[in-house]
């Protein structure tokens, strides 16, 4: 079955003892009695762990490439980062059987785009989305003056802040949250007496009206373009109730090493870590039966359908969520993880990690009891081939450590000089319409002026997949580039031509006018 592989010259080593590929899965036979266990790096870098069955097979369907790139350079491993089982990494191409040597060095960054990728419906305005941003504080004072630091100063769009402190007893809270007194769009609520996350959470939401919410907790940092990623992939498909970031450290949330606390690269902030994802990450948007309330992106309608959390069963949280996704799951809806939306967490700083612990264990309790299928169902997607996916283009993202710079789109000739940003233009080159970088056009599409719609539809599609942060007008006319990204949350900022470094105050200027709230008061 296996004796084509040494005539190909990929020569495996023991305890490998052969592999196939048929264009879209890859079977791996191991010698007898070898360990039931073996890693695969693709690219370079490690992707999953797979467990032979009795036989001593393994194998792993690819429904689209991880890279965004037809071939893939494969090495199986005794272990992960453990012995090479191959000479020479084998290369695969989607669609094709077949292996040969692999000789290329992939490129160390993942393709913006993919073909898992999940954009939203053409024309969907989620710019015009009311969301309320609702923080529950008790105490450590300094970790919510952290998260609402980063609330201001990267949120964009139709959002309102609803803070409520559940009678924090640290004296330092209310001047805390008193300078927020006043400001447009922040609404700052005191419990008379400690009511508990679950209840303060439910206060919040009620608070929002009609308003989608993001359930944010006080110990969380949001970064570039947070909310606008949320909006995206929570309203991909009528059928998600749920979007939850994904964090450094927040359990089977944590990227790209699953609970476990992870960094990012030496000399980046979590900001640079933040677009590093928004622009490498991917659009595959992994479902999990659960999402997690450190960052919770919740529908209003999916709150209609399935209620409030649960403040009898869940009063101090921890299960809360859970619980009311697996409600909403009962109504036919799903929860996804917004993968390239990055939110530092510091977890515990109001509980402690004992008294975390003691909760999380209360709250497990009850969740076998109510949903005895929920983690059983949580393995069953944890290590889904679009999880895998995301981990792995994170390693690689921060693994390549290439300081990333906002993107930002010009439309026509005369592009901008902007040595803060990387600026891409689209422009018109005969019939073809261009997205072009550094010189290099990245896609087309042919615009026919009868039928203008599928060019829209291509630019819908390419401000999504290459994560495009702002657009830059020299004027504002209502073209179809600015009617876009309105309907997609993706601010409009009009410079000055031609754009000379002096303009860069105009342009701080006009930066600051696209933001929902002011700087937070010092």
């Amino acid at each position: 079955m296996f004796g084509w592989l040494a005539r190909r010259r990929i020569a495996p080593r023991p305890p490998l003892r052969g592999l196939e590929w048929d264009g879209w899965t890859l079977r791996l036979a191991l010698e007898p009695g070898a360990t039931g266990t073996l890693a695969l790096d693709v690219d370079g870098s490690f992707f999953a762990e797979l467990a032979a069955d009795a036989a001593g097979q393994a194998t792993l369907a690819f429904p689209f490439s991880p890279s965004g790139r037809s071939t893939l350079a494969l090495m199986p491993r005794a272990a992960r980062d453990g012995d090479a089982l191959l000479a020479a990494p084998a290369q695969a191409t989607l669609g094709r059987a077949g292996l040969r040597a692999s000789r290329a060095t992939p490129d160390a960054l993942p393709s913006a785009s993919c073909d898992e990728a999940r954009t939203l419906p053409f024309g969907r305005d989620v710019g015009a989305l009311e969301v309320a941003i609702v923080v529950p504080v008790f105490n450590a004072p300094a970790w919510v003056e952290r998260c609402l630091a980063a609330v201001f100063a990267h949120t964009t769009g139709r959002a309102r802040l609803i803070v409520i402190d559940d009678a924090s007893t640290d004296p330092a809270i209310a001047p805390l949250l008193a300078r927020l007194s006043g400001l447009e769009r922040v609404c700052v609520l005191a419990n008379d007496r400690n009511l508990g996350f679950t209840a303060t959470a439910n206060r919040g939401i009620r608070e929002a009206g009609e308003a989608d919410v993001v359930l944010l907790n006080a110990d969380a940092e949001v970064g570039p373009n947070w909310l606008a990623g949320l909006r995206r992939a929570a309203h991909c498909a009528d059928d998600i109730a749920s979007a939850t970031a994904v964090s450094d450290n927040a359990g089977a949330f944590s990227v790209p090493e699953l609970e476990r606390e992870n960094g990012w690269p030496d000399g980046w902030t979590h900001a640079d870590a933040a677009r590093a994802l928004w622009q490498h990450a991917g659009l595959a948007y992994p479902e999990l039966p659960t999402g997690n309330g450190f960052c919770l992106y919740l529908r209003r309608d999916a709150l209609a359908r399935a209620g409030l959390f649960d403040e009898a069963a869940f009063p101090q949280g921890y299960g809360e969520e859970n619980d009311w996704c697996r409600r909403a799951a009962a109504h036919g809806l799903r929860h996804v993880i917004a993968g390239n939306v990055h939110v530092a967490h510091a977890r515990s700083a109001s509980f402690g990690d004992e008294r975390r612990s003691m909760l999380g264990e209360r709250g497990m309790a009850v969740l076998r009891e109510r949903w005895p299928d929920y983690e059983a169902e949580v393995g069953r997607t944890l290590f889904s081939f679009e999880r895998r996916v995301l981990d792995w283009r994170i390693r690689r993202t921060f693994a390549a450590a290439r300081m990333p710079m906002p993107r930002v789109l010009w439309v026509g000739a005369g592009a901008p000089d902007w040595p803060d940003a990387e600026v891409w233009t689209l422009r018109a080159n005969g019939s073809e319409n261009e997205l072009v970088h550094d010189g290099r056009v990245i896609a087309s599409n042919t615009w026919i002026a009868h039928d203008p719609e599928p060019s829209y539809r291509a630019l819908w599609n390419w401000l999504q997949h290459y994560a495009i942060e702002r657009l830059l007008v020299a004027e504002r006319k209502e073209s179809a580039a600015e009617i876009l990204c309105r309907l997609l949350d993706i601010p409009i900022v009009q410079v000055e031509v031609p754009f000379a470094p002096t303009a860069r105050a105009a342009l701080a200027a006009a930066e600051s006018a696209v933001r929902s709230f002011r700087e937070f008061p010092a």
